[in-house]
């Protein structure tokens, strides 16, 4: 882990970690696709360089925002599972994705997901943060019990443009 700091500013200690072009982008993956081996996050639409995100993975898990392990399906493979710390940065990509919505030429395909994050705001959100701490940390983890009806995963899937 990096231990020069340009200052103790909070903005400025985040964007050390999560600054980069790659970064947020890796954390989106995950979050909202689910991807969490190194080939499926490697397929993004951003289309990533291999050297890249290992190098972005590398950061991630060194500094608390994912852990990794043995996948169990395939003993020479590893899944990345997100942290409580990762998981905290949902309604944070939910914003930024709002306000890129509403001021950059965003795509359809994309539009109505973000959509669907905005009109939940942040009960949504905190659903949404629940649902991975379940995937990622196990049931244990989660703050309230799951509610009724579809997923937030699966509306967002669900929404098409």
């Amino acid at each position: 882990m990096r231990r020069d700091r340009r200052s103790g500013c909070p903005i400025n200690l985040s964007l050390e970690i999560l600054g980069d072009r790659w970064t947020l982008l890796v954390l989106r993956d995950i979050t909202f696709t689910g991807a969490r081996r190194f080939r499926e996050l490697l397929a993004g639409p951003e289309r990533i360089s291999s050297n890249i995100l290992a190098d972005r993975l590398a950061t991630l898990v060194d500094h608390g925002l994912l852990t990794k392990a043995d996948d169990p399906a395939h003993k020479q493979k590893v899944v990345y599972s997100l942290t409580e710390r990762a998981i905290e940065l949902v309604p944070v990509l939910a914003q930024l994705a709002t306000w890129g919505a509403r001021h950059l030429p965003v795509t359809d395909e994309y539009a109505v997901r973000t959509d669907v994050l905005a009109a939940g705001g942040p009960p949504l959100w905190e659903t949404f943060m629940d649902e991975l701490r379940e995937t990622h940390l196990g049931p244990q983890a989660r703050h309230h019990p799951a509610p009724e009806g579809p997923t937030v995963t699966e509306r967002l899937r669900a929404v098409r443009p």
